[in-house]
């Protein structure tokens, strides 16, 4: 192994495979440090890839299109039509992102590294990333243990940081008013996941739909977050919840419950009554499992100096459903694009990787932060008021709108008869109509992202004080 590096990738997942195949493709000397197995990539845990593994058709367009990368069965493993989102009483259900897949998670991440290698990339597993090397106020490098457990520092001139939400890279960083070195508790859900091989007891589509992705809203079952059953091939079942900390406190404390994570799951697993002889199915050692995931708009600068960041480790995953492989691979590519102009132009300042921010924000980033303030308005709803709130306040259109981030025209005046019927739900609506016109307005603030590190703090100010504003108005209140 060498010890210097046109770029160093930490982190062998979705986004830091395709960061490296993307930077080796356009001419880069990188090196991919992984600290699994090769034969267990982009493993998350000792659980495994603890994941819903859903992905939009879209993402893997924007792959093929950037890298001419193609995917199939096995690593595609189920197609589904989109994703639904069912109420608490299950009447209204409301569809959200269109065409996509289930995926073969092991499989898929195997095949990006073969992909990485393939062209070009020299890739080290088991080597475990402790922090960034600092030099002038700029990453120069990384700092961990190989797989002799000796410790081993590598120079670069960019380090794209792929490690997950548990990033030993971000949270190293100098202080500087750019990079945020850490993610709120109240940013975070903790996730339980398994999959399983079932048989089916009878049809219920509010339950199990083989052509849909179904989420459920329920602050009883998943307070501050949602129960998901995605089906996969030969009748198996990706099934698992997320939950806020706050959100299950207030729950615990209001119902006299001593519930955790682990009982939420079990529960939520043995009343769908649709699945029935469930068994772990236990390919790769990949059955059962529980990680978190950050639903808030990604940090808002994606570099620094010398430093790049993609993936989990950003805070990327969509703030409303908690999907975070399509940002992740977009990410990675940009990254890997970003990071290898910077090399040719030899300019590895935040100046010289900036453009970065500004292709993610195009291309995905500028919708996350409206998408948290209506995650965080949904979190302060009961079960009664979403239920409420799904049969009169929403069009199927505004939701689908609302769930890609774009901003619907509601009118108070054309659904006030709908919200006569109790104080509440007007005040629930007149929120709504908040949280419209604060999606809006960040919308706006992300068309105009500043364009130059100089233009950074002044805009960031004002993104954190909309955001802020929402957070103090709408708190948690499940029940």
């Amino acid at each position: 192994m060498e010890t210097k590096y046109d770029i160093i990738v930490a982190g062998a997942g979705l986004a830091g495979s395709l960061a490296a195949a993307t930077a080796a493709r356009n001419g880069a000397k990188v090196i991919l440090l992984d600290r699994n197995k090769q034969e267990e990539v982009g493993k998350k845990t000792n659980w495994g890839w603890v994941c819903g593994d859903a992905v939009a058709s879209d993402h893997l367009k924007f792959i093929k299109s950037k890298i001419n990368l193609d995917f199939s069965y096995p690593e595609l493993d189920y197609k589904v039509d989109g994703v639904i989102a069912l109420s608490p009483d299950l009447k209204s259900r409301f569809p959200f992102d269109g065409e996509g897949y289930i995926l073969n998670r092991p499989l898929f991440e195997a095949r990006l590294l073969e992909y990485a290698i393939k062209n070009g990339a020299q890739y080290l597993s088991e080597f475990e990333v402790e922090s960034p090397v600092i030099e002038n106020n700029a990453v120069i490098g990384i700092f961990g243990k190989d797989k002799e457990k000796k410790h081993v520092e590598i120079k670069a001139n960019v380090v794209i940081d792929a490690l997950g939400v548990a990033t030993t890279i971000r949270r190293k960083l100098p202080h500087n008013p750019y990079v945020e070195k850490e993610v709120h508790i109240s940013d975070l859900e903790s996730t339980g996941r398994f999959i399983y091989e079932f048989d089916a007891d009878h049809v219920d589509l509010n339950y199990y739909d083989p052509k849909n992705a179904l989420i459920h809203l329920n602050q009883n079952i998943a307070p501050g977050g949602y129960g998901w059953v995605f089906p996969k091939s030969n009748n198996k079942v990706n099934i698992g919840i997320g939950v806020q900390k706050e959100s299950l406190d207030i729950r615990n404390a209001k119902l006299g419950r001593k519930d955790t994570l682990h009982s939420l799951m079990d529960e939520y697993i043995k009343s769908n009554p649709v699945l029935n002889t469930l068994r772990l199915f236990k390919e790769h050692n990949n059955c059962k499992g529980y990680w978190s995931v950050a639903v808030r708009h990604q940090i808002d600068s994606l570099v620094f100096n010398g430093y790049m960041g993609a993936g989990d480790s950003m805070a990327m995953p969509n703030p409303i459903s908690a999907g975070g492989i399509g940002p992740a691979m977009v990410a990675g590519i940009l990254a890997g694009e970003y990071a290898a102009e910077a090399v040719h132009k030899k300019d590895y300042t935040i100046d010289g990787l900036w453009n970065y921010n500004l292709e993610f924000n195009k291309h995905y980033g500028r919708k996350t932060a409206g998408l948290e303030v209506f995650r965080i308005y949904l979190q302060s709803l009961n079960n009664d008021l979403i239920n409420y709130g799904m049969k009169n306040f929403l069009s199927t259109k505004e939701a689908i709108d609302l769930s890609y981030g774009r901003v619907p025209e509601l009118s108070l005046s054309s659904k006030f008869k709908m919200v006569l019927k109790g104080a509440s739900n007007i005040t629930a609506f007149s929120d709504l109509l908040y949280v419209v016109k604060k999606m809006k307005e960040l919308n706006e603030l992300y068309a105009n992202y500043p364009k130059s590190p100089k233009e950074f703090s002044h805009w960031k100010a004002i993104v954190d004080s909309s955001l802020d504003e929402a957070k103090n108005r709408f708190k948690p209140s499940p029940i």
